[in-house]
Parts: structure tokens; C-alpha cells; sequence
């Protein structure tokens, strides 16, 4: 994987078969312009922060279900003009109507700087995001890399970092004002994989029993304003579908 667009957004959950039949039909669009991969991961087990959230980050109304997906791409180059593309194209009216609000969606590019491990369809994700100041990369990516062997012990399977190269301030909402970025800060989005869900909650329990007695390092970022749920992806292009 050499570059990423990440979304996230808010989907009905009443809206939620509609949602899968938008991205089986969405997927040739990205795939004739050189997108290698593209999942769409609904939430599972997404938590209310107390400063920071997906539900907060888009805007969420009482039926909705947060959102975290992305789409691969060989380089920035290739997604760029894909984008591009989008403007005047011819097969724009091939694209399906959203079935969620896409004024509240938000997305950026962003290139990994930590990945370990295989991407494997058919995983439980946790899905993270945050914002770092600028200055401070490398000790993120000390930070991050440091923490991978802890993750593969308790049976994550795939860990990628993602750094901020290409990401829009919106109208309503973005990757900034969702983790309420300070200046010089770069949002980052990531995400590790697990087995399954049950996987996954085990490793929490465990981190956090093995971290009570610790005393914490210093983070090259302001954790209170990272936020981070577990999704279920609900398309992938690899396979097709689920």
C-alpha cells in the first residue's frame, strides 16, 4: 500500500443494505482508475468520547452508525487524478445516489508510515484517528512502530499508520475540526486488524490490565483528542463483498 484516501462519515442504519449496494456499485468507478483496493466498514462497537468521537466527528443523529473506509491506491499521483476525473466526467451519472448524507462525510490523502503485517478481508477493524503535530513525525513513528510487536502478541493481524499529506478543510465538517487540530498539527488516519471481534476485545482487557501499574510515556500527540471504535467491514473489493 503506497497511498490512501480514508473517509468517514454517518450511515442510517435503516440504510444499511442500501449502503453495501452503493459501494458493490460505486467500486468499478475507483477500480478503471487505478484503485487497488476500496473497504467500507460499519461501526460495531463505537464508543461516546468525552471530547472527541466518530458521533461528534459527523455530526451522528440518534439512527445513524459511523462510518470509517478507505480506498488504496499504487500513489498519490494515480489518486489525484482520479479525483480529478471526477469533475465533468462522463460516467459520474454511474455513480449511485448516497444513501447517507454526504455533506457530514469527510476524507482525506494520506501515505502509511508504519505497516505491519496482512491486510486480510474479512477482519475486524479498529479504526483511529488523531492529530500530531508536524514536528514531531519521527517520534510518532517511533512511537507507533514500537507499539506493533504488543499489538501482533495479542493477535492483531495487520497495524497501518497513515500521515496526513492531502487532507481538505470542509465546509461542515473535516479531519481537522473532528480532532480539533491545533496549528501545525497533521491529522493522521489508521487502523489495525484483528481476527474477529472476540480477538480484539481480549487484546483490549489485556493492554489495560498490563498498563495499570505503568506509568505512561510521553505521546508525540494529545491522546484525549484521539478517538477510536470497532468496525465491520460490510464491502471489499477482494472479495467482492463481505
Amino acid at each position: 500500500m503506497t497511498y490512501v484516501s480514508g473517509f468517514v462519515a454517518a450511515v442510517p442504519q435503516s440504510n444499511r443494505d442500501a449502503f453495501i449496494a452503493h459501494a458493490k456499485a460505486g467500486w468499478p468507478w475507483f477500480q478503471k482508475r487505478g484503485a487497488l483496493r476500496m473497504v467500507e466498514c460499519l461501526g460495531t462497537d463505537v464508543k461516546h468520547g468525552k471530547q472527541t468521537d466518530f458521533y461528534r466527528a459527523t455530526q451522528a443523529r440518534d439512527d445513524e452508525v459511523p462510518l470509517f473506509s478507505w480506498v488504496e491506491w499504487p500513489d498519490k499521483e494515480t489518486c489525484d487524478a482520479a479525483w480529478a476525473s471526477m469533475e465533468g466526467g462522463d460516467d459520474l451519472h454511474e455513480m449511485p445516489e448516497m444513501p447517507f448524507d454526504g455533506a457530514r462525510m469527510f476524507w482525506g490523502g494520506f501515505a502509511p508510515i508504519v505497516q505491519v503485517g496482512e491486510s486480510r478481508p474479512g477482519s475486524y477493524v479498529q479504526g483511529f484517528v488523531l492529530a500530531a503535530p508536524e514536528g514531531r513525525k519521527q517520534a510518532y513513528i517511533d512511537m507507533a512502530n514500537g507499539a506493533t510487536e504488543m499489538f501482533r502478541r495479542m493477535g492483531a493481524t495487520y497495524q497501518v499508520e497513515c500521515w496526513g499529506e492531502d487532507v481538505p478543510h470542509g465546509k461542515q465538517t473535516d479531519f481537522y475540526r473532528a480532532t480539533q487540530a491545533q496549528d501545525g498539527e497533521v491529522p493522521l488516519f489508521s487502523w489495525i486488524e484483528w481476527p474477529d471481534r472476540e480477538t480484539c476485545d481480549e487484546a483490549s482487557r489485556k493492554m489495560e490490565a498490563e498498563m495499570a501499574d505503568m506509568d505512561m510515556p510521553d505521546m508525540p500527540f494529545d491522546g484525549m483528542r484521539m478517538f477510536w471504535g470497532g468496525f465491520t467491514p460490510v464491502f471489499d473489493s477482494k472479495t467482492g463483498g463481505r
